[in-house]
């Protein structure tokens, strides 16, 4: 691929989906190119579909059936990222940082669930497990936020409430006191959605790495040049 300038590039397999970054960057950075259009589009999709697929069978009492769904989506994405190590990181940082958020937000009365936790004091598992499928989105379909900080602490403090609406429409969840539960999700996904983007520019396993010339990708010398 012609790059402006001869940049090495180090790659595991060659994706169309996705398109080396760097053009013409001077200097010793390591950029993780952005994915294809298809694969945005694509992730997005099977990402609703995930989600409807937990908040569905959790409105029906019968979670496990989106929680399995999500554990097979999340295990075709680490089988097919360029970097699984990197993504998995991800995947379980937003697992246990969701289940902690969800946990606190039920335990303090705002929010109530048809379905019970596995242990007392704990959030339903669909609900982490709808953190883990974010993980997957968050490199490929939400990658554009990576350089928009602010935007997307106003895209959290909007989406995040209007997500768990959503849920609640569908059964899988009640607001039990509506306007602090509200000002509560706002609040903490204003915060929380800025802090995925941050883990996300530290552990992007999708996107290609373009360096800067005489270094590869794990800061060793090279002599392959991308035409």
């Amino acid at each position: 691929m012609r790059c402006g300038r001869r940049y090495p590039v180090a790659m595991t397999s060659s994706t169309p989906a996705l398109q080396v970054a760097g053009r013409g960057r001077p200097g010793n950075e390591r950029v993780a190119a952005a994915p294809g259009r298809w694969a945005v589009w694509l992730y997005f999709l099977v990402g609703q579909a995930g989600w409807y697929a937990c908040v569905l069978s959790a409105a029906h009492r019968v979670a496990w059936i989106g929680e399995i769904i999500a554990l097979i989506l999340i295990a075709i994405h680490l089988l097919r990222v360029r970097r699984p190590d990197q993504e998995f990181k991800l995947v379980a940082t937003l697992f246990a940082i969701g289940w902690i958020w969800e946990s606190v937000v039920r335990d303090l009365g705002l929010l109530a669930y048809p379905t019970g936790g596995p242990a007392p004091g704990l959030a339903p598992l669909w609900l982490p497990a709808l953190w883990a499928m974010l993980a997957a989105q968050v490199n490929t379909s939400y990658n554009w936020l990576k350089s928009r900080i602010v935007i997307a602490v106003v895209f959290g403090a909007v989406a995040g409430p209007l997500a768990f609406r959503a849920g609640a429409a569908l059964g899988a969840l009640r607001f039990a006191k509506p306007w602090p539960a509200a000002i509560v999700l706002a609040a903490g996904w204003g915060v929380i959605l800025p802090l995925i983007i941050l883990l996300a520019r530290r552990w992007d396993g999708v996107g290609a790495i373009a360096v800067a010339p005489g270094v590869d990708a794990n800061g060793g010398s090279t002599s392959r040049v991308a035409e």
